[in-house]
């Protein structure tokens, strides 16, 4: 077996969240020592230093290669030809199969009798193709966002149109503003942000109990919020190709539609 390749070459979150060839790649680093049958070959030591995510990913990857239908006969060829014979590794493996299944990369194959017969799922294949990233990505969306952007942000975050979910979860935060500072619909973007938090006027959704400072901190963040993610996105296209960023700008979306329903408790009160 070759021998184990440096820290900065492990197929860590950043890596394995490229295109599958990355993967591949990576999985034949080691040359002729890997069995062409795709069976797990790697040492003790190489298998048990890899992350619990990334363990699973090759194991997927050598399994849907092998053309697996059978977790336990792809097992059993992996203690037979590779080297999960060795416990530490068996245990490892079983380990990495346990989160595949947790999250929902692989299922059982309603089309075979045996209970050890599983397939690849759709979110499988995603997740061989664009790593781990996407996948992780997705998961922090699984929280109850805003009734406002729920549904339809969260199907277009999905679909993997990132730029579009973007633009709507953005788009309803600027909606809710004017909506609550009874404003035009020509006061757009970050002038909207403006004339509603102004803390010089006041604006109407300025809270006149806040400290200066806040005023003007809530109205930057609004501003920022909307400069930075919205507006560019309306007037060019911005390629959001780390899913990682979408969401979290999508969750941020979530807080100030959250914070805006404070805004509006305190001005029915």
């Amino acid at each position: 077996m070759p021998a184990l390749p440096a820290a900065s070459s492990w197929p860590d979150k950043g890596k394995l969240s490229g295109h599958d060839d990355s993967l591949v790649e990576w999985t034949n680093h080691r040359g002729a020592g890997h069995d062409h049958r795709m069976v797990w070959t790697r040492s003790n030591v190489e298998t048990l230093a890899l992350p619990i995510d990334a363990l699973a990913l090759l194991i997927l990857h050598d399994y849907k290669s092998a053309g697996g239908w059978n977790w336990q006969n792809w097992m059993r060829g992996s203690e037979q030809q590779g080297t999960a014979s060795d416990q530490g590794v068996s245990a490892a493996l079983a380990e990495g199969w346990g989160w595949l299944m947790s999250h929902g990369l692989v299922v059982r194959d309603p089309s075979q009798q045996s209970p050890d017969a599983y397939r690849v799922t759709r979110l499988g294949d995603e997740t061989l193709r664009y790593g781990v990233a996407k996948l992780a990505a997705a998961e922090r969306l699984g929280v109850a966002l805003h009734p406002r952007i729920a549904q339809r942000v969260e199907q277009q975050y999905l679909l993997g149109e990132f730029e579009l979910a973007v633009l709507a979860a953005m788009k309803d935060v600027e909606v809710r503003v004017r909506e609550l500072a009874g404003a035009p619909d020509s006061l757009l973007g970050v002038k909207l942000m403006q004339q509603a938090f102004s803390s010089t006027a006041p604006g109407p959704l300025t809270d006149p109990e806040a400290d200066p400072g806040e005023q003007v901190a809530a109205m930057d963040l609004f501003k920022g919020a909307i400069g930075l993610f919205k507006n560019p996105v309306s007037h060019r296209p911005v390629n959001y190709d780390d899913p990682t960023v979408a969401s979290e700008i999508i969750l941020l979306a979530d807080l100030l539609l959250r914070l805006l329903d404070q805004i509006a408790h305190r001005l029915r009160q």
